[in-house]
Order: structure tokens, then sequence, then C-alpha cells
């Protein structure tokens, strides 16, 4: 079963939102990024991939204009966004700052 985006994005726990394309080089380099930010957060932040080709309705809703576009939710609200290619320590921080970032016990 599909999940559903507004669900998905009104999670205690904070999301952040890669908008990408399959034939973007920047977005390409986002995944190792991706993958180091989310071996140091853990359950603290759920991270979801959204290509802008396939999703051009959510696309359009979020005024994405170029790839990679990040955004940052939580409790269903915008808390961030950024464009372009941005290091992990600087989304960590980004998270930390704009977010509560709950521990496991807190969230349950």
């Amino acid at each position: 079963m599909k999940t559903d985006f507004n669900s998905i994005i009104r999670s205690r726990i904070p999301v952040l939102v890669d908008f990408s394309a399959e034939w973007c080089g920047p977005c390409k380099m986002m995944k190792p990024v991706l993958e180091q930010l989310k071996s140091s957060m853990g359950d603290k932040i759920r991270i979801i991939k959204i290509d802008v080709d396939k999703n051009r309705d959510l696309a359009v809703k979020y005024n994405i204009r170029s790839v990679p576009s990040l955004m940052l939710f939580q409790d269903g609200s915008v808390k961030w966004s950024g464009v372009g290619v941005i290091s992990a320590n600087h989304l960590e921080n980004v998270i930390n700052n704009n977010c509560t970032v709950f521990t496991d016990q807190e969230v349950l």
C-alpha cells in the first residue's frame, strides 16, 4: 500500500523531503549525503525522496523550481527549505535548530 505524502509529513518526527530527478547530477550527489545524515541521526529523522518528474502535482504544490530541493516538515508544517547540494553536517544543524527532535522513548 502506498503511503500518502500528507500523512508522512504530519509526523511528529521531522521529515526531510528530497525533491529530485533521475537526470539531475547534483541530485545523485545528495544520495551519500542523505545516507550519512540518516546514519548519524537514525530514527530521529525520516528522509524521503520525491521524483519531480513522476510527482508533478507535488512539485507544483511546493513550488519546486530546481532540483535538488530539500524541504523539512514536522507536524505538517514546512520548517525549512533549501536548494542544491547541502552537507550532512549543515542539514543536521538545520534539523536540530528548526524542529523538535525526539528521543526514541519520547515519540511513543
